[in-house]
């Protein structure tokens, strides 16, 4: 019998390293990421977790190893094509001041010349998604919470269908109690969406909550890779510090 065949990550890091004017920011990475996976880029502030992003959507270039996406090397794809295959949300929504509610989330899906109906259909059904009144398509940025505005972010990142999704400390800047409901919804989206996702956070709170596998990187390297029921268990000297210094947290449902 012929086996079925087998599809490439949808993000692949080989071998992959950075360095700007000689100075490594990110060392010899080997990491992937299935389709419908969650993994989680945890460390402290210049690990690489950022540069790491970077690298899967082109907005760097390995200057050793490559990183590959849908099976293709960064430096082949389009980076407009590449860019447009993935959704992207930073902290506080990253939205346009001067664009609505409605068109920043419809932003993508305009570029991709979807006809009118189409685009309006979307933006209602994604406003719904992430728990947000239709009656705010018309608000700005300016008139919306933290929270209303992550939720629109997220929208965004959605508008096109992408098969892949980065989050880059997405929901630091909300206060505790929504920032718990974002962490919760976002992990409610991606048990029905099932995207690629790769998260940067270093709140292993955060990590323990939403990730199926926690990567925790140290000065540019890759320190343990582990599923997230393992990496409590780990006995790794960097893992067991993170688990003392956020003693007391529950375990991850």
């Amino acid at each position: 019998m012929t086996a079925p065949p087998s599809h490439p990550p949808a993000i692949e890091f080989d071998h992959a390293s950075f360095r700007l004017n000689g100075h490594p920011l990110l060392q010899d990475l080997v990491l992937s990421v299935k389709q419908g996976e969650t993994l989680v880029l945890l460390g402290r502030s210049g690990s690489g977790k950022t540069t790491a992003l970077k690298l899967i959507n082109r907005l760097l270039l390995p200057t050793a190893g490559e990183v590959r996406v849908n099976g293709l090397r960064t430096v082949e794809w389009n980076p407009i094509q590449l860019r447009r295959s993935i959704g992207y949300v930073i902290q506080d929504g990253g939205l346009f001041p001067h664009f609505t509610v409605e068109r920043n989330i419809a932003l993508v899906p305009r570029i991709e010349n979807w006809p009118r109906p189409r685009v309006e259909a979307r933006v209602r059904e994604l406003l719904a998604t992430v728990g947000l009144s239709e009656d705010l398509a018309s608000r700005y940025p300016s008139q919306l919470s933290g929270g209303q505005r992550q939720r629109v972010g997220v929208a965004r990142a959605l508008a096109a269908d992408p098969p892949i999704l980065i989050l880059d400390e997405a929901f630091g800047a909300l206060d505790a109690i929504t920032r718990s409901e974002m962490q919760k919804e976002f992990r409610a989206l991606q048990q029905r969406m099932q995207k690629a996702v790769v998260f940067v956070t270093h709140d292993l709170r955060e990590a323990l909550l939403l990730a199926d596998r926690i990567a925790l990187m140290e000065e540019g390297r890759l320190v343990v890779d582990l599923p997230v029921a393992e990496f409590s268990r780990s006995r790794d000297p960097l893992v067991r510090a993170y688990m003392e210094a956020f003693s007391g947290l529950p375990d991850p449902e």
